[in-house]
């Protein structure tokens, strides 16, 4: 049974973003290197905020709990303030990465659109976002023990993997459309990509009423994967025209000669 729970957990925790990764990255060894700088941005930003919290901790009054309480959420939103702020980062330093690929290539066009880059980076903080988040919560799951045996939730794999899930798919569509507001100047975007964070993060103290933390989550998700999707170029006529394999563009830029 733990196996299973295992498994299960981890392909609906990271199967979505693997796919996307086997599919739309692994063939481009450009891509998988802008994929794996954003995922140590990220990891840069979890340290420096790991480490203010820390120092926060030790010199708090650990006997307080409404201390302690209000430190976790000073944590949470700090981690998100920096996950952002090292997203705009890594936003100006892959568009001088991208003047500089331009430059020494022979072509007219950029070697990799904005908008690929932001797809790539957003998949980048989402994979180390989602492997730091539950990892933990997959070895546990190996057992020894039983969840719920005192009475606990019973659901709380299951439910750590769909919350694990949405935010992986969350990151890469954060990035998708920050990185346009970032070209386009449109610094309101920011503050809703932002806030939008935030509200997912502190969605999580709603846990163990899962309910409560799942179904707003997917409802942000959902939005915000449509608002990257139009970000992206995107309309219901070509959604339609790739869907019946009738959009040429597309089937002409993943034709591969014989």
């Amino acid at each position: 049974m733990t196996a299973s729970v295992f498994f299960g957990c981890t392909f609906i925790a990271f199967g979505p973003a693997i796919a996307l990764f086997l599919f739309t990255i692994a063939r481009d060894p450009l891509r998988v290197i802008f994929l794996i700088a954003g995922a140590f941005f990220w990891l840069v930003s979890l340290l420096l905020s790991s480490l203010v919290w820390f120092i926060s901790v030790q010199i708090s009054n650990k006997e307080s709990a409404p201390q302690q309480k209000g430190l976790l959420i000073f944590g949470v939103v700090l981690s998100v303030l920096l996950q952002e702020l090292f997203r705009f980062g890594y936003y100006k330093l892959l568009k001088k990465a991208n003047e500089g690929l331009l430059a020494l290539s022979q072509e007219e066009t950029m070697p990799i659109s904005i908008r690929q880059l932001a797809y790539v980076s957003g998949l980048g903080f989402g994979f180390m976002s989602g492997a730091f988040s539950v990892v933990n919560i997959l070895a546990d799951s190996v057992g020894p023990g039983t969840v719920g045996i005192h009475g606990d939730s019973q659901h709380y794999f299951l439910s750590s993997a769909f919350m694990t899930m949405a935010i992986i798919l969350l990151h890469m569509f954060w990035g998708v459309v920050f990185f346009d507001a970032c070209e386009k100047k449109r610094w309101w975007c920011l503050v809703i990509v932002v806030a939008s964070h935030l509200l997912v993060s502190c969605l999580t103290f709603q846990n163990p009423y899962y309910v409560g933390s799942l179904v707003p989550t997917y409802i942000i998700m959902f939005l915000m994967g449509v608002w990257a999707f139009c970000c992206a170029g995107g309309s219901l006529r070509n959604l339609k025209l790739c869907l019946t394999c009738k959009d040429k563009d597309f089937l002409l830029a993943n034709h591969r000669p014989r």
